[in-house]
Formats: structure tokens, C-alpha cells, sequence
């Protein structure tokens, strides 16, 4: 295009046509995101953003963020204001209200309608960019102190001369940007709760008020989103878990799940369809121990990037550790015998338990946790059999994956984050083995820049569940270091030395946050082969209990995981009592059933089946498992 010296992302649309004039909301100058007013340099690539791009929700979220920041300080005058990302559904700021000011949810109505009045009068975005040294003074003015802070640390940390700000209508904020060009491109709010938050997530800092909203651009889009969230509520597995007898967690033991029998069932289903994957395809497995010396942390490189993470102990005169990854307990066990090349690639496999020092205030159900098992394997092999065990642990996935009714996968490859260990060579040596397995697979993949393990790049697998919430799960990670560190080697077929190469991998992750996606993906609902307790035997009255007995061990016996309701209380609460207990089938016995030896069924997903022999019940759930 060919524009007038000095022209705006606004003028490159409108010279387009009025259309995108009237729908642009920035623009895409060399792969960088920018306000419609920002000047187009000469030579520039150029895309302009409307609503059908990704990018835009996350854009008018973070005008929606500024919009509330406005609201509430109009609405409580002498609130201070720190940050106001946009998140993944939303945004949310965080504000430091005056002492007599109390916020609660009632209030959230208040502000919406404040926030609704800022975008009808569709106030501008406008942004100014002022020396540091002036926007601290600006804000030292306001009393702003949280904002003088961070542009403190911006100049101390990055050497900032100039920093951006933006105004909507009365309030000017310190800000990065981009913004969309008004407040009316914002067609749908919903200030959904509060939350405390520490300033910069220090506990020892300044407790502020989170609120947390999302934005969008219909109000259809904005209903269906709910919609989804009451769903996500239902399917709540912190709810679920202790209703159905899965896990409870305790005060106790913050972030230390208990398994109750169901879920202790549960888990074991689970480790046995990855114990199926381990035997196709050649794996052994280890166990190691939970508490080592503080000296192989160090050693492992654990010690630089996981401390805080950890939890130390002390044993006479030497300092241990809990372990937060298994990976350190496998090189010693290979370690622990001369290897030749003929046994690569040598795979190890460990169901291990670890323990990760998680903040309090981060702890989520089973979906975060402080204490969890990995279905993890160490898989040692030259540099030759990369991409074939690569291509192997991926075919793994692939087939799990299927077998929990996730069909839905989406792929990513994260490369060199900025703290790690290793040389340039060696990361860029990891990086293209990944890639070429991929490429050899034709497996569609996105590439994640920086967010690699700090031992070497992964390959991570995300699951996406009935409500198209997306969960990272598997992963294959290359490892080029570790091996160094522990001075691995194995003899070639030249009968000298060499160094293996190491890949971690899990093909569920943590067993834990697996079984609460488990239970919200399905709602509590579990297929039959995979539901905990597969029918429930509900006798009409307590002189049915000793038949009922007699079925239950009957169905046991076939294989068939059952239990009794022998409550004295009446068949209509029992049957009641087990649809929220979710089970797969309802086996009703009375007089009719005890005379004829059978039991009455009901499914829940194929509604009353009428009255069989216990043993043909059997049958069709021993089918049921084999064909699923």
C-alpha cells in the first residue's frame, strides 16, 4: 500500500474500505500487535485485527479490565490500582481499597452498570508516552503508589527511559498496551467474583481485591459462556469427588488429597490401562525413594531451578529432601550397572510419588496439588533411536488417550526457556531431534517458544474435555544434561564409551489431576469399565437383604465390581440415592427377583432393561468392559 508519510493503522484501514474501517480494532505491524493510532513505519508487514480474529477477545478483555478500573474508582474514590491483566476466559485488576470501603459480591451489580455507562459514552484510548521520571511523579501525585513501584522496577530491572500510558475517559493508567479504539468495541460484561491476592504474589506484601470478569463481543457469546461456567459447576470434581466416595481433602493435609475406596479403585483402573501401555511396549518398572540426599538435587540441577518448591528435612548430621520429580532415582538405578548397547533403548518405569511445596492460595482440588504420583518412565537410548521412541511414546498417548474418550488432541512443542542448563548446541541439537519426530509422525503441532523444561525441550499433549476446556497432560521431554550430570554411559559397538541420551515422559501426568479431568469430563458419569462400582443391588425391603447378599457375591465372583444399599429405607429414596451416586446400573431385587433367581435392571444410559439372571447381567457387563 502506498500511504500519506506518517499514517495510522486507522488510516491503512480505511484505505482499504469503510467496512474494516468501521470493524478494525488494531493493528499487526511486523508480527507486533498495536493501537489503530500508532504511526505505520515505511516497508511494514501489515494485518489489521477485527472481532474474527483469536487475538480480539483477549484484546477488549483488556479493555474491559481499564473500564473497570475506571468504575470502581469512580464508584469508591481513593482506591489504588496495581494490574489488570486479561486472563484465559476473561480479566480481572487488582485494587487496594480504602480501609472503610468493604467489597463484596453484592457490589460486583453495582460496577457492572458503572462500567456499562463508561462504554456507552464510548470513551477513547488514548495513549501518551512520558519519561519515568515524569510518570512517577504523575502518579506519586495520585497517590498511586503501587504504579511508582513498577516503574521503579522497570527502569532498575530493564532500563526504561519512557513508559506508555493510557487514558479512558477521567482515568490514565500505566500500560503496555495495545487497546482496542474505544470503549463501545466492548458489546458484553459480566463481573463474575472477588478474590484476595498478595501484591506480586508475596505473602508478606500488601492482601488486595481481585475481581474477576469477562467480556465479549455479542451477548449471545456472553450466555453461552455462562452457560458453559454453570456446567463447569455441576461438573465441579471438587464437589463430585467427596459425593461419589472418590477423595476428600483435609485440613489436615493442605493439598495432600485422601483416596477414598471409589477413587482408590479409580486410580488403579487408570494405572492399569497405563500398566497395558508399559508391557506392549517393552517397559520395566522401578521404584525408588521418596527422600533423598539434599547432594543429588544439587547434582541434578534440581537444586537451582526447584528449591523453593521443595521440602527439606534433616537426618543426623545430612540434609534430605522430598523428592519433587523421580528423574534423579532412575539415573541412579541405571547407573547402578554397566550397560551395553545392545540393551538400548532401556526403559524405565515408575509410578512415582512427589511433593511439590505449591502456595496455599494456588492449591485447586486434585487438579493442583502438594503431593501426587506420575505415570512416569526414563527411557535412556542413543542418539540414533530419538525419533522411533519418540514416534513409541507418542503412539502410547495416542491410544490412552482414546481409551478415556478424549479424542480431541492438540499437540505443542516448547522450546529453550529462559532459565535452563546446557549449552546452545546441545538445546539446539534437542530442539531439531523433537521437530524431525514430529515431522516424521505428520502430527500437526504448535510450537511454544520459552517454555520448555529447563533440562531440555517437550513435546506436551492437551486433552480437550466435554466442555472444550483444554488440559495438558502427556509429555515427552529430550534430555541431553542429566545423563552429563550423573556421568551415564554405556558401552557402544566399538567397545569404547558413551554418553545415552535421556527422555522423560508421562503419558497421563499426575495421576492425581488426571482423575479429577476424568471426573469432570464425564461428569461423575464414568463408562462402565471404567466406573469404580459398576452396579448397585437395591433389595425392595430387609427380608430381600440376604438374597441381595447372595447376588452381590454372585456378581463379584463374575467380575463384576458391585455393592449393596441395605439401608432400611424405602426402594423409592434407595434408587433416588443411586442416581446421585451415578452408577452405571441399578439392580432392583423384591419377592418377583428372589422367587426366579434374576435381579431387575435399569441403566442409566439405556433406561429399565427388565428382569435377567444375575449371571446374564454379568455377561453383558464383562462384554461391556471387553469392548470399550
Amino acid at each position: 500500500m502506498e500511504l500519506a508519510d506518517g499514517a495510522s493503522g486507522a488510516d491503512a484501514a480505511a484505505a482499504i474500505g469503510p467496512g474494516l474501517a468501521k470493524a478494525a480494532l488494531a493493528i499487526r505491524v511486523d508480527g507486533e500487535l498495536r493501537d489503530l493510532s500508532a504511526r505505520l513505519p515505511d516497508g511494514a508487514e501489515i494485518a489489521i485485527l477485527t472481532d474474527r480474529d483469536p487475538e480480539a477477545l483477549a484484546l477488549i478483555r483488556h479493555d474491559a479490565a481499564h473500564v473497570m478500573a475506571e468504575a470502581v474508582q469512580g464508584l469508591y474514590p481513593g482506591t489504588k490500582v496495581t494490574i489488570g491483566p486479561a486472563i484465559e476466559n476473561g480479566f480481572y485488576y487488582d485494587f487496594d481499597f480504602p480501609d472503610e470501603v468493604k467489597v463484596t459480591d453484592s457490589d460486583l451489580e453495582k460496577i457492572e452498570a458503572a462500567m456499562r455507562a463508561h462504554i456507552e459514552a464510548d470513551e477513547a484510548f488514548e495513549r501518551r508516552d512520558v519519561p519515568a521520571a515524569e510518570a512517577i511523579e504523575i502518579f506519586k501525585a495520585q497517590g498511586e503508589d503501587y504504579k511508582v513501584e513498577l516503574i521503579d522496577d522497570l527502569v532498575a530491572d530493564e532500563g526504561v527511559e519512557t513508559v506508555s500510558l493510557y487514558r479512558n475517559g477521567p482515568f490514565e493508567d500505566l500500560c503496555r498496551g495495545p487497546h482496542g479504539p474505544s470503549t463501545g468495541r466492548i458489546k458484553a460484561i459480566k463481573l463474575s467474583s472477588l478474590a484476595g491476592a498478595y501484591w506480586r504474589g508475596d505473602e508478606k506484601r500488601q492482601m488486595l481485591t481481585r475481581i474477576y470478569g469477562t467480556a465479549f463481543f455479542s451477548k449471545k457469546e456472553l450466555k453461552q459462556h455462562l452457560e458453559r461456567i454453570e456446567q463447569a459447576k455441576a461438573r465441579d470434581h471438587r464437589r463430585l469427588g467427596p459425593q461419589l466416595g472418590i477423595f476428600m481433602l483435609r485440613e489436615e493435609a493442605p493439598g495432600m488429597p485422601f483416596w477414598l475406596p471409589n477413587g482408590t479403585t479409580l486410580l488403579r483402573l487408570i494405572e492399569g490401562e497405563v500398566q497395558a501401555q508399559l508391557r506392549k511396549r517393552g517397559y520395566k518398572e522401578i521404584a525408588t525413594p521418596q527422600v533423598l540426599d539434599e547432594e543429588l538435587w544439587h547434582r541434578s540441577g534440581h537444586w537451582d531451578n526447584y528449591r523453593d518448591d521443595m521440602y527439606f528435612m534433616q537426618s543426623d548430621e545430612k540434609r534430605l529432601a522430598l523428592r519433587p520429580m523421580n528423574c534423579p532415582g532412575a539415573c541412579l538405578v541405571f547407573d547402578a550397572e554397566r550397560h551395553s548397547y545392545r540393551e538400548l533403548p532401556l526403559r524405565l518405569a515408575e509410578f512415582g510419588r512427589v511433593s511439590r511445596n505449591e502456595r496455599e492460595g494456588v492449591l485447586h482440588g486434585l487438579l493442583r496439588v502438594r503431593a501426587f504420583t506420575q505415570d512416569d518412565a526414563h527411557v535412556y537410548c542413543t542418539e540414533e533411536q530419538i525419533t522411533d521412541e519418540v514416534a513409541d511414546i507418542c503412539a502410547a498417548i495416542d491410544e490412552l488417550y482414546a481409551r478415556f474418550g478424549f479424542e480431541d488432541v492438540r499437540v505443542e512443542l516448547s522450546t529453550r526457556p529462559e532459565k535452563s542448563m546446557g549449552s546452545e548446541e546441545q538445546w539446539a541439537k534437542a530442539e531439531a531431534a523433537l521437530t524431525e519426530a514430529l515431522d516424521r509422525q505428520g502430527r500437526e503441532y504448535e510450537l511454544n517458544p520459552g517454555d520448555g523444561a529447563f533440562y531440555g525441550p517437550k513435546i506436551d499433549f492437551h486433552v480437550t474435555d466435554a466442555l472444550g476446556r483444554s488440559w495438558q497432560c502427556g509429555t515427552c521431554q529430550l534430555d541431553f544434561q542429566m545423563p552429563e550430570r550423573f556421568d551415564l554411559s554405556y558401552v557402544g559397538a566399538d567397545d569404547g564409551t558413551h554418553r545415552p541420551v535421556m527422555i522423560h515422559r508421562a503419558l497421563l501426568g499426575s495421576m492425581e489431576r488426571f482423575a479429577g479431568i476424568l471426573i469432570e469430563h464425564y461428569a461423575g458419569r464414568f463408562p462402565v469399565w471404567l466406573a469404580p462400582v459398576q452396579a448397585i443391588v437395591l433389595p425392595v425391603s430387609d427380608r430381600h437383604n440376604e438374597y441381595a447378599a447372595r447376588v452381590a457375591v454372585e456378581l463379584r465372583e463374575a467380575g463384576v465390581r458391585v455393592e449393596i444399599d441395605d439401608r432400611s429405607e424405602s426402594v423409592g429414596k434407595k434408587i433416588r440415592d443411586a442416581e446421585l451416586g451415578r452408577y452405571p446400573y441399578m439392580l432392583v431385587v423384591g419377592d418377583r427377583e428372589q422367587e426366579a433367581g434374576g435381579v431387575a435392571v435399569r441403566s442409566h444410559g439405556d433406561g429399565e432393561l427388565g428382569a435377567m439372571p444375575a449371571a446374564d447381567f454379568a455377561a453383558r457387563v464383562i462384554a461391556e468392559n471387553a469392548s470399550s
